[in-house]
């Protein structure tokens, strides 16, 4: 009696070998989780860690809005940040070091020696070193999230290394005014979560300036568990 197999019966074997590999790539139909729990679970951790790496930026920003571009630095649970913002102004666009730290913010603007206590507000921003506080930061926007429903996996973090499980839902704008102040209306979110709950992304398209267009931010938090000393220039 022959061993051998139909090709197709071999052929068959081989494509199902395929497909289950490609669903290890990120392209998978999605976490089993329940959405709600798992960010839950996210919130937890990011309020948990000592600080983060992160970075915000909008590539949308309305014409004629003085707001908040981009901003990139770490976050401590102090809390306080040490990084830099991204504005667009009446005068044009820049980016200057900024630090935040017991309730004041730094900032060491164009043309003027040395660094000046400022309100982030003026510029459309919100105190950075607030980003990863419980209740006026990111958490907040975690949990204030409604009707979460669970996405399709992607790529994601430091070379596109980790496999992440998004999740989308709404979010008000009462939450939503802790990264961009002038928030208005409801918000459409998108999250990507690492397998041990740190959030990677979050993407987030609504109004942020009132009487103009909606854009989106897309937000990246790395480095969990970082710890910096950080002080008043």
């Amino acid at each position: 009696m022959s061993l051998r197999r139909p090709v197709p019966v071999v052929l068959a074997g081989l494509l199902a070998g395929l497909v289950t590999l490609s669903g290890c790539g990120g392209s998978g139909s999605g976490s089993d989780e329940d959405p709600a729990s798992a960010l839950a679970a996210a919130q937890h951790t990011l309020e948990t860690t000592s600080g983060v790496t992160l970075s915000l930026r909008t590539d949308d920003l309305p014409d004629g809005v003085q707001g908040l571009e981009s901003a990139s630095g770490t976050v401590t649970d102090a809390p306080a940040y040490d990084g830099s913002l991204g504005v667009v102004t009446q005068l044009g666009s820049f980016s200057v070091p900024v630090k935040a730290v017991d309730g004041k913010v730094y900032a060491q603007i164009p043309l003027t020696p040395g660094w000046s206590e400022v309100d982030p507000a003026d510029y459309g921003a919100p105190d950075p070193a607030q980003l990863i506080s419980t209740d006026s930061g990111v958490p907040s926007i975690l949990a204030a999230t409604e009707k979460p429903e669970s996405g399709k996996d992607i790529r994601g973090g430091t070379d596109n290394k980790e496999v992440l499980s998004t999740y989308t839902g709404t979010v008000p704008d009462s939450a939503v005014s802790a990264i961009i102040p002038g928030a208005s209306g409801d918000f459409d979110a998108t999250y990507a979560l690492t397998s041990d709950n740190e959030l990677r992304q979050v993407t987030l398209t609504g109004e942020f300036y009132a009487g103009h267009p909606a854009n989106t931010y897309t937000l990246v938090l790395t480095d969990y568990g970082t710890s910096k000393d950080i002080t008043a220039p």
